[in-house]
C-alpha cells in the first residue's frame, strides 16, 4: 500500500503543478484594465508614447487595454503607426472608447481597435485629409483619399463594420443608402444602386438615404450603434465592463512620463526652436569669437534633434548631416574669408538635416501619397524659418546690439573731455612773437623753424617762400599762426 500511496502523493502534486500552469492569471487574481488615453493632438509623440504603452501592457494575455478616446485628430503617418501597433494585437484584447470625441485621424484610430463604445452624447467620424491653405481648410484629393480608403476598408473587414459606411468618412463624393430587402438590409452607393437590375429593384421594400453626396459620415452615439459601429452607448468604463460581464477588475490607467510629455511639448515649439537655433548660429557667425549666440544655437537645434529622436523620428544619420552642416559654417568662419561655398554648403546640409529628422522616410513612397505633402509641409517649415531667421538677426543687428552697450554696467568716466585741447605750440615751449623762418614753402600751411625746433605751422592766407624769415602772429589750439617778419 505503501507504494500505491507515494504514486498517489506523486500524481496528486503533477496535477496542481499542471493547474497552475495551464489556470489563466486572472482566476488568483483581478482582472487587469489597461487605460490608455488619447487626447489632444495626435503626433509623432502620442505614437511613441502608444508604442511603449503597448509593448509593455498589451501582449500580457490576461490584460485587456482600453483606448479613451478624446481628440480632433492631428498628423496622419502618426495615426497610421498607431493603427499599425494596435493592429499588431489580437483581437478581443484592445477596446476603443470615446469618451468626448473621435474626429479625423482620431476616428481612424478608434476603429483599430477589435471593439468601439461610446459615451452618450460624443461623435465620431469626418475623417477627410485636410490641408491648410490661404483660403482655410481644403480637402485633398482623390490620390490622398484612395489610400486611406482603403485603410478603412481593411479595419471594417477586421473587426466587422460596415466598409462601406468607413469609406464614407473619408470621401463626400459617396452617396451611401440603406436599402432594405425582404431577407436582408444591405448598404449601398448610388453606383452600386443605379446597377441593380429591375428584378432586384421590384423586391425592395425601403430605401433610405444614409449619407448624402457633399457629405462626410460623422455619427454621435446612438447613430454608430444603429449603423453597426458601436456595440453600446454608457456613461463610464465601469458600466461597459459590467456590460462585458466583467466584474473582479482592476482599473490601471497609463499616463505619459515626464519625458513623454516634455517631448510633446517641445514638438509643438520645434519651428520655434528652429527659428531662434538658426538665427544665433548666423549671429554666431557675425560675431568674434565664440559666445552665448553659438551655446544658444547648439542648444535650440540640440533640442529639436533629441525631441525628434525619442519619437522615432531621427537618428545618427541626422545627427551626423547637422553636426557636418555646423563644421562647414566654422571652416567658412575660421579658415576661408567672406562667405562662399563652405557656407552656402553648411547652411544647405543644415537644412536637409532638419527636414529628414522630421520625417520618418527620406524619398516619399508614391504608395503613400500622405508622405510628399509632409514632406512638402516640412520643407516650407525649415525655409520659413530660415527665412524669418534673417529677418530675426537683421532686427538684432539693427536694434538690439547698438543699445547693450546704454544698459550695461561698468566703468566709465564721470569727468567730460569735451572742453579739452593739446597745444603742441605750448607743449614745445613757442608763443606769440618768436621769430624764425620757413623751413618749406608754406602754401599756406608748411614746416617752420624757431631757434633748433622744427614746427608745423600755417600762414594767415599769404604764401611765404622757403628761408623766409617768419614770426608767430597768433596760436589758436594746436595750431601755429604765423606772417612774413616785417
Amino acid at each position: 500500500m505503501k507504494p500505491i500511496r507515494n504514486f498517489f502523493s506523486i500524481f496528486l502534486v503533477l496535477g496542481g503543478l499542471w493547474l497552475a500552469v495551464s489556470t489563466p492569471a486572472t482566476a488568483f487574481g483581478k482582472q487587469k484594465i489597461y487605460v490608455i488615453p488619447v487626447s489632444g493632438q495626435v503626433d509623432p509623440g502620442m505614437a511613441a508614447f502608444f508604442q511603449r504603452s503597448l509593448t509593455r501592457y498589451a501582449l500580457d494575455p490576461s490584460v485587456l487595454v482600453v483606448i479613451e478616446m478624446d481628440t480632433f485628430g492631428g498628423r496622419v503617418d502618426s495615426a497610421l503607426e498607431i493603427v499599425d501597433h494596435l493592429t499588431s494585437i489580437p483581437k478581443s484584447k484592445v477596446i476603443s472608447f470615446v469618451t468626448k470625441r473621435a474626429i479625423s485621424a482620431g476616428a481612424l484610430i478608434a476603429l483599430s481597435a477589435s471593439e468601439l463604445t461610446m459615451k452618450h452624447n460624443t461623435l465620431i467620424g469626418d475623417c477627410a485629409p485636410i490641408v491648410m491653405s490661404a483660403e482655410g481648410p481644403k480637402m485633398m484629393g482623390e490620390k490622398i483619399q484612395s489610400p486611406l480608403r482603403a485603410q478603412f476598408r481593411a479595419l471594417a473587414k477586421r473587426n466587422g463594420y460596415p466598409g462601406l459606411l468607413a469609406e464614407a468618412m473619408v470621401s463626400v463624393d459617396m452617396e451611401v443608402y440603406e436599402v432594405v430587402f425582404p431577407d436582408r438590409r444591405l448598404y449601398m452607393d448610388a453606383v452600386d444602386f443605379a446597377d441593380l437590375v429591375p428584378a432586384e429593384k421590384e423586391k425592395i421594400i425601403s430605401r433610405k438615404t444614409i449619407v448624402a453626396k457633399g457629405e462626410l459620415l460623422t455619427m454621435d452615439n446612438v447613430e454608430a450603434v444603429e449603423l453597426g459601429f458601436s456595440k453600446r452607448s454608457v456613461d463610464t468604463i465601469e458600466e461597459m465592463l459590467g456590460a462585458m460581464g466583467l466584474t473582479d477588475y482592476e482599473i490601471i490607467r497609463i499616463q505619459e512620463s515626464w519625458s513623454e510629455t516634455f517631448v510633446r511639448y517641445v514638438g509643438s515649439l520645434a519651428q520655434i526652436l528652429m527659428l531662434i537655433g538658426l538665427a544665433a548660429l548666423y549671429l554666431e557667425y557675425k560675431s568674434p569669437g565664440f559666445g552665448i549666440f553659438g551655446i544658444t544655437g547648439i542648444i535650440c537645434l540640440g533640442l529639436v534633434f533629441f525631441n525628434q529622436y525619442l519619437v522615432g523620428l531621427a537618428d545618427y544619420t541626422e545627427l551626423l548631416i547637422l553636426v557636418i552642416g555646423i563644421l562647414l559654417l566654422a571652416v567658412e568662419v575660421f579658415v576661408l574669408p567672406g562667405f562662399g561655398i563652405a557656407g552656402i554648403t553648411g547652411l544647405a546640409t543644415i537644412g536637409v538635416g532638419l527636414l529628414l529628422m522630421m520625417q520618418d522616410f527620406v524619398i516619399p513612397d508614391p504608395a503613400l501619397p500622405w508622405q510628399g505633402k509632409l514632406m512638402m509641409d516640412n520643407l516650407v517649415q525649415v525655409l520659413v524659418s530660415f527665412l524669418l531667421a534673417f529677418i530675426l538677426t537683421l532686427f538684432v543687428f539693427r536694434f538690439v546690439l547698438p543699445r547693450l552697450g546704454k544698459v550695461g554696467q561698468g566703468p566709465f568716466l564721470k569727468a567730460s573731455l569735451k572742453l579739452s585741447r593739446v597745444s603742441q605750440a605750448t607743449d614745445m615751449g613757442v608763443r606769440v612773437g618768436d621769430v624764425g623762418e620757413a623751413d618749406t614753402f608754406l602754401r599756406p600751411s608748411g614746416k617752420i623753424t624757431i631757434g633748433d625746433k622744427r614746427l608745423d605751422a600755417v600762414t594767415a592766407g599769404e604764401f611765404i617762400e622757403k628761408g623766409t624769415p617768419i614770426e608767430i602772429i597768433r596760436i589758436k589750439g594746436n595750431r601755429i599762426i604765423v606772417s612774413t617778419k616785417s
